[in-house]
């Protein structure tokens, strides 16, 4: 092992290179010297460079410690520092947590007061609707008895066109088929023909006033007026033969009269017989008005069917009043097979199943 101090200086660090260099230069050089004092120097200069070392390493690690004394308490406040905001973030996320909880609650019950509301609205809304439906189906039937009975379709018109009104101000959607059918219905009613009521009561009145001279199937001819036999100024004598002899054939042929009749009831006839069937046929007739009148139309219609046939069984049919009074009684029964006034029966379903809610 060398014990230059040069070549120890050469491999210390700079530091302590830089302390040695002095103390090396400061000592005594002999190159005469005993081995012993070379030991001894280098033995010195190892202790002093031992010593300088340590001091300097000692100085290093007091400064380390420093530092790292520094760096403690700092990370001892940061530390405490990130405990306090986490503390407070725990504390906020708590409270937090308690609002998000309350919030919760108090949307629950908004939500669950929303659907109450939300029903209490529907029901109020249906139960509006239901009464809607029925009054406008009383007024509707109402309407429609009115109308059998004046024979006019004036009111069942107004009772729709109401109606429709009362639809279009609710604004229901699930009405809307209703409002169709009642639109359905009024062109419908709009477009019938109905008969002239006043024009069938003429009718029947002539028809009455006609019964009393109708001439019965076994009636017999009105006989002619018998001119007189005196002879005229101007006519001549044999003019005179002439006409008598017309006359006295006229009176050989009215002794017997040939008819053919087919209703055997009808040749049957007494005199007193044919007042009361002639009462029978003017109370039909007047039944028929009166039903008319009441718009009792198939009572009506049976009571003029009844007039025609006995009409047509115990009258004279070749007779030019019985004809007559045939076709009038004929245009009578045709007309009123249009009298009746149009139903509502669409709107009527219409309304049975708003009622029912589907």
């Amino acid at each position: 092992m060398t014990s230059d101090p040069v070549a120890a200086t050469a491999d210390a660090p700079s530091e302590v290179r830089a302390a040695t260099l002095p103390v090396l230069a400061a000592g005594p050089v002999n190159a005469n010297q005993t081995p012993q004092q070379r030991w001894f120097w280098g033995v010195a200069a190892l202790a002093a460079l031992g010593v300088l070392m340590s001091g300097l390493l000692w100085q290093r690690l007091g400064s380390i410690q420093e530092h790292l004394a520094k760096q403690s308490a700092e990370a001892g406040a940061q530390s405490a520092e990130a405990k306090s905001t986490a503390k407070q973030s725990q504390e906020l996320t708590l409270e937090t947590a308690a609002k998000l909880a309350v919030l919760d609650a108090r949307l629950s019950e908004v939500s669950l007061q929303r659907t109450q509301l939300e029903e209490l609205m529907q029901s109020l809304s249906r139960s509006r609707d239901e009464n809607l439906v029925v009054d406008m189906e009383s007024a509707i039937r109402l309407a429609q008895q009115q109308a059998q009975l004046t024979g006019s379709v004036e009111p069942l018109l107004a009772a729709l066109k109401s109606a429709d009104l009362r639809l279009t101000r609710a604004a229901q959607p699930r009405l809307t088929p209703l409002q169709r059918a009642i639109a359905r219905d009024v062109a419908r009613i709009k477009g019938t023909a109905l008969s002239d009521t006043p024009a069938l009561l003429i009718k029947l009145d002539e028809l009455v006033s006609m019964a009393d001279e109708l001439p019965l199937g076994n009636a017999v001819r009105a006989a002619r007026v018998v001119e007189p036999l005196q002879r005229k100024a101007e006519e001549s004598v044999t003019g005179w033969w002439v006409r008598l002899g017309i006359m006295a054939r006229d009176e050989m042929r009215a002794l017997v009269r040939v008819s053919r009749v087919e209703v055997p009831e009808a040749a049957l006839l007494s005199p007193e017989q044919s007042f009361f069937l002639r009462e029978n046929l003017k109370l039909k007739l007047l039944n028929a008005r009166l039903g008319l009148l009441s718009r009792q139309i198939e009572s009506s219609r049976a009571d003029l069917v009844a007039a025609a046939t006995s009409m047509s069984r115990y009258f004279d049919a070749s007779s030019r009043k019985t004809q007559t009074a045939t076709a009038l009684l004929q245009q009578v029964q045709s007309q009123m097979k249009t009298l009746e006034v149009p139903r509502v029966d669409e709107t009527l379903a219409a309304l049975a199943t708003a009622a029912a809610g589907r």
